[in-house]
Order: C-alpha cells, then sequence, then structure tokens
C-alpha cells in the first residue's frame, strides 16, 4: 500500500496489494529504487520498461478482477461510473460481458467478495453499479457492438441460457453465422425459467437478449436437438459446429417413501411450471426441501402463489447454506421459517395426497471432499410436521438423452477438454451447466467464451 507524503513518497511492500492505483502518478518515474520491486505491479511494469521489452512476469489483477470469472474491469468500469461517464462504463463492461443486467440483478458477486475496501468499511457495491449501468442504457440508448468480417463456416449454439447467450455473442462478433435452438418456448434457459421474476424482471432479459439477436444471431424456440451419437447430425444442417449449453434442467430425487405422493413438486420442474404459465394448486402449508437457491426461489414463489406457511428444511447449518446470503434474508423478512439440521425421511401420505413430512435432526461431522461438514443424524430424534405441498429441491442433474455419442463423468455430466470445452466428439464444445452440475451464471457466461474462442481456433 503506497502511502503519499509531501516530500518523501514510500511504500510498504508487506501491504501492497497490486491494485495498479500506485502506477497512475508513479514515484518510479523518478526515484529509481522504486523500479525493482519484486512484488508489486509497477515493479513489474518499470522492470519490462527499462529492459525496452514487455514484462515476462505476470502482471498482476487487481483482487476483484482476479475473482471475478470473466475478469471484469472492475476498476476501469466503476471509476468511469464515478466520473458520470456511463456510456463509457457500460462499453467497458459490454466488451467482456454480454449480459452485464443480468449480472446486474443475480450475480453472486466474488467480486465484492475479494475487495479490498472492505477492510476499511465496506465493499464497493459493484453488482448494483452494475445494474444501474445497464438499466441507464435501457432508458437511453444501446451501446454498439463492433463486429469482426464475416465468415462463412456456420456454429450452432443448442440451448439459450448463460452459456450459449455468452457463446453465441463472442461468436457473432467474431464473424460466424450463429443459430441457436432452443427446446422451451421461450429463450434464456435457465434465466428464464429458474429464475423468479422478483429476481431478474423479464424485460431486463429480454433486452440482453434481443442486444445479442441483433448481431444477427438466428434465434428458434420450440426446438429440440439431438446429436443421435453423430456429427453427420448437424452437418447436414450446414454448420460446422456446435456449442451444448443445454444446462441441468431435472431434478434430483429424494428417494424415500411418499416422493410420488400428489403434491410433490420437485424444485426445478415446479420454477419452470410456474414461469411456462401452467396452473398449478398447491396447499396452504408448503415444505421445501433443500438449502440452495432454487430451494429459496421455490418458497418465495410459493408465497405468492397463496400459501400462508412456507418452511424450510436444510440439513445443515445457515453457515454450510450454498444459496446466496442475501435471498435468505429476503426469503425470511417474507416470512419463510428455516429449520435447520433437519433431513427429511418420510413424506407422510393419506388418500394419495401429502399430509405430513417426517424428518430427522442432524449434527454436523468431520469436513466432506466438497469443504463442508457432514450431516451426521441424530438417533432417535425423528419428528413430524404437517404439511399438504412438499417441494424437494436438493439439487439438478443433466438428460443424459441428449447427451448420446459422448463421453461422460459419473455424476452425468459431459466431459469436456478443460482447456477449449471440447467433447469427445469433434467440432462438438460444451460448457455451462450441462459440464460443471448447476453453478452460477456468471461461470457459465465464463465458459461460453472460452468455448466461443477455441470453436473460432479450430474453424481457423
Amino acid at each position: 500500500m503506497p502511502e503519499g507524503r509531501t516530500h518523501k513518497p514510500i511504500l510498504q511492500p508487506e501491504r501492497c496489494h497490486a491494485c495498479d492505483v500506485c502506477i497512475r502518478r508513479c514515484p518510479a518515474e523518478i526515484i529509481p529504487e522504486y523500479r525493482g520491486e519484486e512484488k508489486s505491479l509497477r515493479g513489474v511494469l518499470y522492470r519490462g520498461r527499462l529492459r525496452q521489452q514487455p514484462p515476462t512476469d505476470k502482471v498482476p489483477l487487481p483482487p476483484c478482477q482476479e475473482a471475478c470469472p470473466i475478469h471484469q474491469d472492475t476498476r476501469g468500469y466503476v471509476s468511469l461510473i464515478a466520473k458520470g461517464k456511463f456510456k463509457e462504463a457500460l462499453e467497458t463492461i459490454r466488451r467482456v460481458n454480454p449480459l452485464p443486467a443480468v449480472c446486474g440483478f443475480i450475480c453472486h458477486h466474488p467480486c465484492e467478495e475479494a475487495c479490498l475496501r472492505e477492510g476499511i468499511d465496506y465493499s464497493i457495491p459493484i453488482r448494483l453499479l452494475k445494474r444501474f449501468v445497464a438499466e441507464y442504457e435501457q432508458r437511453e440508448r444501446k451501446v454498439g457492438k463492433t463486429r469482426h468480417k464475416k465468415r462463412r463456416e456456420k456454429v450452432l449454439v443448442v440451448g439459450s441460457g448463460p452459456a450459449g447467450l455468452a457463446a453465441a455473442n463472442d461468436l457473432s462478433l467474431l464473424g460466424f453465422g450463429v443459430t441457436m435452438f432452443e427446446a422451451l418456448p421461450v429463450l434464456g434457459g435457465m434465466l428464464a425459467v429458474g429464475i423468479p421474476a422478483f429476481r431478474l424482471p423479464r424485460d431486463i432479459l429480454k433486452m440482453e437478449i434481443e442486444g445479442i439477436r441483433a448481431l444477427g444471431v438466428v434465434m428458434k424456440t420450440n426446438h429440440p436437438f439431438n446429436l443421435n451419437g453423430s456429427k453427420r447430425t448437424f452437418q447436414k444442417l450446414g454448420f460446422q459446429a456446435v456449442f451444448l449449453s443445454i444446462g441441468a434442467h431435472r431434478s434430483l430425487r429424494l428417494n424415500i417413501p411418499g416422493e410420488q405422493l400428489q403434491n410433490v413438486f420437485h424444485g426445478v420442474e415446479f420454477l419452470r411450471d410456474i414461469h411456462l404459465r401452467k396452473r398449478l394448486k398447491i396447499g396452504k402449508r408448503v415444505a421445501v426441501l433443500g438449502g440452495g437457491n432454487v430451494a429459496i426461489d421455490a418458497a418465495r414463489s410459493a408465497l405468492r402463489l397463496g400459501a400462508e406457511s412456507v418452511r424450510i428444511y436444510y440439513r445443515r447449518s445457515i453457515k454450510e447454506m450454498p444459496a446466496l446470503p442475501e435471498e435468505v434474508e429476503e426469503a425470511m423478512r417474507e416470512g419463510v421459517k428455516i429449520h435447520f439440521l433437519s433431513a427429511p425421511v418420510e413424506i407422510i401420505g393419506k388418500g394419495g395426497k401429502v399430509v405430513g413430512l417426517k424428518c430427522t435432526r442432524m449434527r454436523l461431522g468431520e469436513i466432506d471432499p466438497k469443504g463442508r461438514r457432514k450431516p451426521i443424524p441424530i438417533e432417535g430424534s425423528t419428528y413430524s410436521v404437517a404439511a399438504d405441498t412438499i417441494i424437494p429441491a436438493i439439487g439438478q442433474r443433466v438428460d443424459r438423452k441428449q447427451l448420446k455419442g459422448l463421453n461422460v463423468n459419473q455424476d452425468g455430466t459431459l466431459r469436456v477438454n478443460p482447456k477449449t470445452n471440447e467433447t469427445s466428439m469433434k467440432g462438438v464444445f460444451a460448457g455451462g451447466d450441462v459440464v460443471t452440475g448447476p453453478g452460477w451464471a456468471i461461470d457459465a457466461i465464463a465458459a461460453g467464451k472460452k468455448a466461443a474462442e477455441a470453436i473460432s481456433q479450430y474453424l481457423s
């Protein structure tokens, strides 16, 4: 951390975070001893400058930018916003992020967790600032994108979630003809049918999608696609490469007695049916099982469907809960009750319908391979609660039917080359939840961008 004095600027190496702030008016220009620093960004830059060649060292990124899966220039656009240069800020964001408004609403903001400002008072509200300039664009006018020279090769993108949209955006900007097939009747994948409108307004999502469509991307809904184990399937349609981003749209099952009863709605399908405007009749007392974002979204959605009591049962403590803390707080503020260290063992039925839930209390044991403490049942602690609707939301899986002919992992996700995202079939690439399992939107965007670059190199 640099400390400016009137006559003698000094540097405290042990506190330097390579944040690049000091380089803007760097005293190394006139104080030679600063140029040999080993661990700061300016030292790296000046060592290269003195050798009259680009530095071979990896130039450290600011912590917020390093934490971002797409390495967004956070400091750049935050500084522009502070100066009132909103259009320029959005241009900076859009250089690498095709879905800034979406990220402004739902990103889990690892950049804020890495923000050094928190050590002084609180983190910069980076996500809200991105949301601000994205909404400014919606009010004012679109920010243009620069396209490369048009190429003759055509690429098929299967799935219109964040990974597919990011890949389509970048491939189109690189000059490729891009067509997108979406099996659902709406565009957006899990952004459209997995995240409630009260978290991600549909006009915001539509604005982002239309911005990508304007690049010339052909988008077709109600259009499922299956490779059927052969690359000839897409070659016959005139495509030279495919990007699979079909997501993980199947809920994991509890595999406990009573799961087949009426009024048991599995989380992913429950949210999808709501967003596709299918009629759902739920009871007054709803029990949601799980601790992720799907569980929280399902609970809050149940309240909006008219439930009088919504309770979440989660087998670990709040510290291990994978849902975003701010979403958990919102759910509790809205009246959702959360019972921690409770695991379901049976769904109680009568006449084919749900009438209750049987749970057992848990304690936390040793840390498991994923870094969370393993829940262990407490003997003799079983108890029952009344409920007329059960919503299991314990995880998601990939539909293997669409992966015929491709190598898959033991958990059903698609196996790809980690450097290029290419599958075991030449010319077929993949990214997003179909590869990683259910994850964050910004990680899917990063996968789509990575695959777009690999596809470009493959077709070149």
